[in-house]
């Protein structure tokens, strides 16, 4: 594996860590959950033989600190954030972004934000609940998450959250075993527990509660990807991005492994992404 480039950019009550790999246009990756730049280690050696890759650590977890901890955050500053990497690394021409999961609200917030700076963006199961049509079933879900985070602390609120996120009736031994982790990213996922609460105490309910402009978001699904993870039909983070593509007219692209292909999956969710990028 490269080993990238650091940098460190000063943004609005944080300081972005972000890692640069290749050359050729811009390829910036979001990151979701608590994975960070460390997330996307399995593609970015590949995708920099077309592309200059850069990843970050989003606000708030590991490498990025916030400047107030306790500061809340909203989907509209991860995106500006995102918004100032494409400015540093990519002045002069629209960069293509790709995202996964809370990343992936981020990108599709930053498409409507800065359609001027994308060419085009692929947003993996992006859990935005508010656009479908039981989304108060899952505001329920979330409140629940919140109120045993509260009483009963981290791990049990992780259980209900975990519960939440299965396809209804889903054995949740099942759920182990589609997304046990190769041991890097095991690893990887262990050196991040440590940003769990932050995570879910506040990236969950403010990213789940977002709600994207749905209109102008079908005004440019022209240069927007909608994908989802082969495994995962019927878990609640497929299905926005299943009804965002039905209600545009566009096809919904189906990447190997489930929710965490990326960890799962990497040399094949590489290698599609590399085909739907330049397509």
């Amino acid at each position: 594996m490269t080993s990238p480039a650091i940098g460190h950019l000063r943004v609005d009550g944080a300081t972005l860590r972000y890692e640069v790999r290749g050359k050729g246009p811009l390829l910036l990756l979001i990151p979701g959950g608590t994975g960070g730049a460390a997330s996307f280690d399995g593609v970015a050696d590949a995708l920099a033989a077309d592309y200059t890759v850069a990843s970050y650590d989003p606000r708030g977890l590991s490498r990025s600190p916030l400047d107030d901890p306790e500061a809340p955050q909203r989907v509209e500053q991860h995106a500006d954030d995102a918004s100032r990497l494409l400015e540093l690394l990519s002045p002069d021409a629209p960069a293509r972004v790709a995202a996964c999961s809370s990343g992936a609200i981020v990108a599709l917030h930053l498409l409507t934000a800065c359609p001027e700076r994308i060419e085009r963006v692929v947003a993996h199961e992006p859990p935005l609940v508010e656009v479908l049509p039981d989304a108060a079933e899952h505001r329920a879900l979330l409140a629940r998450v919140q109120d045993t985070f509260r009483r009963e602390g981290l791990m049990p609120a992780a259980a209900v959250f975990a519960a939440g996120m299965r396809r209804p009736g889903a054995d949740p031994a099942d759920a182990k075993a589609v997304t046990e982790l190769p041991p890097q990213a095991a690893a990887r996922a262990e050196r991040t527990m440590a940003d769990m609460p932050y995570f879910l105490g506040r990236i969950v309910p403010s990213f789940m509660a977002y709600t994207p402009d749905v209109d102008r978001l079908e005004a440019l699904s022209d240069r927007l990807v909608l994908a989802a993870g082969a495994d995962s039909q019927g878990e609640l983070p497929y299905r926005p991005a299943a009804f965002l593509a039905e209600r545009f007219g566009v096809e919904l692209v189906h990447f190997p492994g489930g929710h965490t292909g990326l960890s799962t999956h990497p040399a094949e969710f590489g290698e599609l992404l590399r085909k739907v990028l330049s397509a």
